[in-house]
């Protein structure tokens, strides 16, 4: 903008020096137009070098002839020197990615952190880091650092932690069991790494553990045997349940078995004979009764003998 309103200006002298030395009024007049239009132009510039608009989520770091100033520009218009440049930094939540999957993270090829576990074991590990820079800290950032400190910052922060905490853990722990708590140590590792260099860590997510082969096969064959003896518990269990249950049946026929035995006695089949007796006098069909000698009839029908 500076350079613009210089260049007005030159061209507003040299146009008003061509029209005193033009004695043609109708040029003069062109020329005193041309003068006017480019100071009106170097007013225009002026104003607008003297305002700057932050976006959203930005903040305005001020330089004067190269030195940083420490009051910041918030997001909106700004009413500033005109002779300062205004350098803009992100303000807003970032994340930083490191993967073995191919242009997934901030490096195009396999970015995965290898480190050791306490128990001498080779871990790829993948991360993303949530981070945003503090706005109050953003001219320092900016003079001691630069634009530039994610990856002169936070990449080497991020591998630092992840290798120092590690070392602390057995690899089936940060596959498993104490995965959080390993999160929680490399948090606090890039707080103090963060601390005093203007970047605040938001969270830190850890995607993937990718073990050894021999590690994983070794936990995949644990967890097969632990899913057959699950499931030869409940076999058993059922097997059980079938023996109860077939034994209480037989039960229940036994118990069955012996009431009806007891109840027949020989009042009831003589009552019962008494009764079928009387039934077959109301049959139409010819037959003969014979009383044996328990008082229980025998009954021929047509052709019986």
């Amino acid at each position: 903008m500076i350079a613009l309103i210089i260049f007005l200006l030159i061209v507003a002298l040299v146009v008003n020096q061509l029209r005193k030395n033009v004695p043609n009024t109708a040029t003069q007049k062109l020329f005193t137009v041309i003068r006017n239009a480019a100071f009106i132009g170097i007013f225009i510039a002026a104003l607008l070098s003297c305002i700057s608009q932050v976006g959203p989520g930005e903040v305005g770091v001020q330089l004067l002839f190269g030195s940083v100033q420490e009051r910041t520009l918030p997001s909106g218009l700004n009413i500033i020197n005109p002779l300062v440049n205004v350098e803009y930094m992100d303000v807003k939540t970032q994340a930083y990615t490191m993967s073995s999957i191919q242009d997934e993270g901030q490096q195009k090829n396999d970015d995965a952190i290898s480190t050791l576990s306490s128990d001498g074991l080779t871990l790829k590990l993948d991360l993303t880091i949530w981070y945003r820079l503090s706005e109050s800290d953003a001219p320092q950032v900016y003079r001691t650092i630069g634009t530039d400190y994610s990856e002169k910052i936070v990449r080497p922060a991020i591998r630092t932690a992840l290798r120092d905490v590690s070392v602390g853990y057995a690899a089936t722990d940060i596959y498993s069991t104490k995965r959080e708590d390993f999160v929680s140590n490399v948090t606090k590792n890039l707080e103090n790494a963060f601390n005093g260099r203007g970047i605040i860590l938001e969270r830190v997510l850890l995607r993937n553990v990718e073990l050894p082969e021999r590690v994983r096969e070794a936990i995949d064959e644990k967890i097969a045997s632990e899913q057959r003896a699950q499931q030869m518990v409940y076999v058993l269990q059922k097997e059980k349940q079938e023996a109860e249950r077939k034994r209480v049946e037989a039960q229940g026929i036994a118990d069955y078995n012996r009431i009806v035995s007891q109840s027949i006695t020989d009042q009831v089949l003589q009552l019962k004979g008494i009764e079928a007796t009387l039934e077959l006098g109301k049959s139409q069909n010819s037959k003969m009764v014979i009383m044996n000698g328990k008082n229980m009839p025998l009954i021929f029908g047509p052709g019986g003998f």
